[in-house]
C-alpha cells in the first residue's frame, strides 16, 4: 500500500523470492499493472512481474503484513481503506518519509498492529508500471512497539533477506527513524531547492551548506524531542552523502519535477513547526519550506 516507488520495488523483490504478494494502486498506474504488469529497473537486476493488483485494498483479503508506503498526505484516506484486510495478527509498518506516520495510523487501526519502518533506497514511478531504482542503496529497517509485534516481525526480517533485501531490526527503531529523517530533510531540502541531482548539491559550497544546515537543525530538534542522535550524527551524514550516486534525487524532487503534491509539510515544514513546539528555530528549514510553499498542491497553485 501502495505499489509507488517504495512499496513496488520491495514488493516486487518479495514476490520474486516466492511470497504471495498483494499490489494496491490506482489510476494509470493500476492501468498498467493489470495490462503489462510490474517492471522494474534496478542496478540490483531488472524483473517483469505478474502481479495481483487491486484498486480496493478489501477485495485482497487479511494480510501478513503491510507495507505501508503511500504519500503523506493519503496517510488517513489509505489507512481507512486498509480496515478491511487489518486482521488480529497483521502488522503495518509505515516505509514512509517523516517521523509522525505511527501517530497518524495509531489514530485510525489498532495500536498493536501499528509497527515502524524506514526505507533508504532512490526509486520512483518512471512511468506507469514502471519503477526505476536509481544508485546501490537500497534498505529497509523496522522494528516493534509493543512486545507482541516480535514474532511476526522477525519473520518479516527472514522474509526479507531470503528476498536478497538488505533489512535489519535496529535496537531503536524510533532512533532509526529520525536518523533517516534527518537525512532526508537535507538531501530533499537541498535538491528540491536546487532543481538539481545530489551531484551538483555536493560540488556547489552553498548547496551543500543547505544540505549540512537543514540537517543540523533537524538534529537539534530530534535531540530537543528526547531522540538519542549521536554527536557526530551530522559529519557521518555528509560523509555518506558523499558515497551516494550523483544522480541522486529525493522523491520530493522527483514531484515537483512532475508538477505533483509535495511532502513538504511533514519533511522541512515538519522540522520547523516541532522546532516552534520545542522553544527553538529552524531559520534554514522554515526558509525551505517558505520557497516550497506555493508548489505544495501542484504546480496548477503557482498562479493562485
Amino acid at each position: 500500500m501502495a505499489a509507488g516507488g517504495v512499496g513496488g520495488y520491495f514488493g516486487a523483490r518479495l514476490q520474486q523470492a516466492g511470497h504471495e504478494v498483494s499490489f494496491f494502486a490506482r489510476g494509470r498506474h493500476l492501468e498498467a499493472l493489470r495490462k503489462d504488469g510490474l517492471a522494474v529497473e534496478s542496478p540490483h537486476g531488472n524483473a517483469r512481474l505478474k502481479v495481483r493488483v487491486f484498486a480496493d485494498p478489501a477485495e485482497s483479503g487479511v494480510a501478513d503484513v503491510v507495507l505501508f508506503a503511500v504519500k503523506l498526505w493519503d496517510t488517513e484516506r489509505a489507512a481507512e481503506q486498509l480496515r478491511p484486510i487489518v486482521g488480529e495478527h497483521t502488522l503495518v509498518i509505515p516505509f514512509q518519509n517523516g517521523v509522525e506516520s505511527v501517530e497518524r495510523l495509531r489514530k485510525i487501526l489498532p495500536e498493536k498492529c501499528v509497527m515502524s519502518g524506514s526505507a533508504y533506497i532512490a526509486t520512483h514511478i518512471k512511468a506507469p508500471g514502471v519503477i526505476e531504482h536509481t544508485g546501490q542503496m537500497s534498505r529497509i529497517q523496522f522494528g516493534p512497539l509493543v512486545p507482541s509485534q516480535r514474532g511476526v516481525s522477525e519473520l518479516f526480517l527472514q522474509a526479507c533477506k531470503a528476498a536478497g533485501i538488505q533489512a535489519e531490526i535496529p535496537d531503536d527503531i524510533v532512533k532509526a527513524n529520525w536518523e533517516k529523517f534527518a537525512f532526508l530533510v537535507g538531501l530533499s531540502s537541498a535538491t528540491a531547492v536546487a532543481r538539481a541531482p545530489l551531484g551538483v548539491v555536493r560540488a556547489d559550497p552553498d548547496l551543500r551548506w543547505l544540505l549540512e544546515q537543514t540537517m543540523r537543525e533537524t538534529w537539534s530538534v530530534g535531540r530537543a524531542r528526547g531522540i538519542g542522535l549521536a554527536d557526530d550524527y551530522v559529519e557521518g551524514r555528509m560523509a555518506f552523502a558523499g558515497t551516494l550516486h550523483a544522480d541522486m534525487k529525493a522523491s520530493l524532487l522527483h514531484d515537483l519535477e512532475a508538477g505533483g503534491r509535495l511532502e513538504a509539510p511533514w519533511l522541512c515544514g515538519a522540522v520547523a513547526r516541532m522546532a516552534r513546539e520545542s522553544g527553538i528555530d529552524a531559520p534554514v528549514n522554515r526558509a525551505v519550506f517558505a520557497a516550497l510553499k506555493p508548489y505544495v498542491n501542484g504546480s496548477q497553485s503557482k498562479a493562485a
